[in-house]
């Protein structure tokens, strides 16, 4: 293709575009609004063509400009608006979570057993721990460290870190349980630390202080984890098994949606465990008035799910995106 001659041909049409792209969108008038629609399907053809059949970046790279730019005008965003914050956190939000809540529970299931059999056995078999640690290390653990790690910072300071800490093993569980194995390994990888340390402290007598410090931030925090690694493992599933009705690709699609809905979702609930275990959990407050607090924000999470997501589910309702947004879909034979 002679891209000085295509160019040539098509300049003034490109040019047009600009001029009208550079005028306030309401002082265009109808015609010119349609001739701008026009102009910008027919850039964007001239642009598949260029990249298809011409190796000139410079005109690929100012017709892509000029497209992106037309495409802004011609779609553009419907701005800000605070009653799609209250639908993401009264609909979209609890109800993925709610249907999803098979494979959270089952992934909660599991990890709790796991754990609790890994700290019987670690507490009945003194020698495992030396291969974790030294002597030392396990007397200090005891003694001191683990109760003093929730105090080891400010307290603003430790709760940013345990907030983004735990954000980012919730986003590992979901961004790779489309693969499976790695988030079932980061789950491994949790449930092996809390089954070495709560084995040191139950074999050491230290059951009351591991559970009074764990508990009262643990139960959300973990729940949180749960669900990251139970949307994770769904949207795995989806490829494994996409149904009769769907192609694999639609299948993830739909469940990654779903996803990103639960990922950001759960930044918020992880602040509330953030603030917990940073502000109440290494506070001098009763442990029966701090095991409360955690146990009512717990159960405040739980109810909210069951009660948002049961009502958006048995309304049949969907939290996925507009369907002009998502992708198109032809009917098979």
């Amino acid at each position: 293709m002679d891209v000085d001659a295509f160019a040539a041909e098509h300049g003034p049409e490109w040019q047009r575009l600009r001029t009208l792209l550079s005028r306030p969108r309401r002082k265009l008038t109808a015609a010119e609004v349609d001739e701008m629609v026009m102009l910008y399907r027919r850039a964007a053809t001239h642009l598949s063509i260029v990249q298809s059949r011409s190796p000139d970046p410079d005109l690929a790279t100012t017709l892509t400009r000029l497209v992106l730019a037309a495409r802004a005008a011609v779609t553009p965003s419907t701005g800000f608006r605070w009653t799609g914050v209250r639908r993401f956190f009264t609909t979209a939000f609890p109800l993925e979570i709610y249907r999803a809540g098979l494979w959270c529970i089952g992934t909660g299931i599991a990890f709790v057993a796991l754990s609790a059999l890994l700290i019987a056995i670690v507490a009945g078999n003194p020698d495992i721990p030396l291969r974790f640690m030294s002597q030392e290390e396990i007397t200090s653990l005891v003694e001191h460290d683990f109760e003093a790690y929730y105090s080891s910072a400010a307290a603003q300071n430790f709760g940013f870190a345990v907030w983004t800490n735990n954000a980012w093993v919730s986003a590992i569980c979901l961004a790779s349980g489309v693969i499976v194995l790695p988030a079932l390994y980061v789950l491994w990888e949790n449930a092996l630390n809390l089954g070495i340390v709560g084995g040191v402290m139950v074999g050491h007598d230290r059951t009351d202080l591991f559970l009074s410090l764990l508990l009262v931030h643990g139960l959300l925090e973990l729940t949180c984890v749960f669900v990251a690694a139970g949307v994770g493992l769904r949207i795995g599933w989806s490829w494994i098994a996409p149904g009769p009705l769907r192609t694999r690709g639609q299948a993830v699609a739909t469940a990654g949606r779903s996803g990103l809905v639960v990922a950001l979702g759960l930044v918020p609930v992880l602040f509330v465990s953030g603030i917990i275990e940073a502000f109440v959990t290494p506070s001098p407050l009763p442990p029966v008035v701090k095991l409360v607090i955690g146990t009512l924000a717990w159960l405040g999470f739980l109810a909210y799910v069951l009660v948002c997501g049961g009502v958006a589910h048995r309304a049949g309702r969907t939290a996925d995106v507009d369907a002009a947004d998502r992708e198109a879909v032809a009917p098979t034979a």
